[in-house]
């Protein structure tokens, strides 16, 4: 794949939308791609049926993990379960904050609920994306807060079944990015990309498009794609205010 026919849409980026209007908007704008999440459907296999008939395929659904919170075994197997009714290849984790300020705590739970859910998650032909975020988000979405942790974390399973999911905006600023895609061959199981804005009115919610802010996503993408990564990109611009759809396809960078 070159070009646009990468351009994934993660749908976060127009919650405001129906799943069935977002997915006609995606057709017709000629997207190949969308990336759901979990709240925006009832049924997964309702929604597999919509976005096949549009044309498009499912690049990965967000989220499973949060393995320190009550009651993760459970939703991770759905979670699972849901991604393969969908065809969507990776279940992006989003691990989870400490409980009780206990970072060991919480990343050794981490480490065994992908440990126990990893089996289930082969069977069902679902690849399983580590996805390290912000520092700033420890405290309530993740105690996984760099791509090398990340790394080091899917690596202790030596299975074909886990990798990574690089987020251009939760990891650009680590000074040692470039040497941990370096050594990851094979391991990139995504890529996302929006920009940071300055000044940066949200943490969560105040990403931009691409090129409005300060991350330099051309060298970002070089770095990933020489790990190896030739998959779809999705353009994650989580904001009250996020541009069109329009915008977004001007925006994608060329192949």
């Amino acid at each position: 794949m070159t070009g646009a026919e990468r351009l994934s849409l993660n749908l976060i980026t127009v919650d405001h939308w129906t799943l069935p209007e977002a997915v006609s908007r995606c057709a017709e704008a000629g997207l190949g791609w969308v990336a759901p999440w979990r709240h925006q459907y009832d049924d997964a296999a309702a929604a597999a049926r919509t976005i096949a008939a549009a044309g498009l395929r499912v690049s990965s659904l967000c989220r499973g993990g949060f393995f320190t919170a009550d009651g993760a075994r459970a939703d991770n197997r759905r979670a699972v379960e849901e991604a393969a009714a969908l065809g969507a290849p990776v279940l992006v984790l989003v691990c989870g904050p400490p409980r009780d300020r206990d970072l060991r705590a919480a990343r050794a739970a981490i480490a065994a609920g992908i440990d126990e859910l990893l089996p289930f998650a082969v069977e069902h032909g679902v690849r399983l994306g580590i996805e390290p975020l912000h520092p700033m988000m420890i405290g309530e979405r993740s105690a996984i807060v760099s791509l090398g942790e990340a790394l080091r974390l899917a690596r202790t399973f030596a299975d074909p079944g886990i990798g990574v999911v690089v987020d251009a905006y939760h990891v650009f600023w680590d000074p040692r990015l470039e040497d941990e895609l370096a050594a990851a061959a094979g391991l990139v199981a995504g890529y996302h990309v929006s920009d940071w804005l300055v000044p940066t009115e949200s943490v969560l919610a105040g990403r931009g498009l691409m090129g409005d802010g300060i991350i330099e996503l051309p060298r970002v993408r070089t770095s990933v794609e020489a790990t190896g990564y030739a998959g779809p990109i999705e353009v994650e611009i989580i904001n009250p205010a996020a541009p069109s759809l329009d915008d977004i396809v001007a925006r994608f960078p060329d192949g």
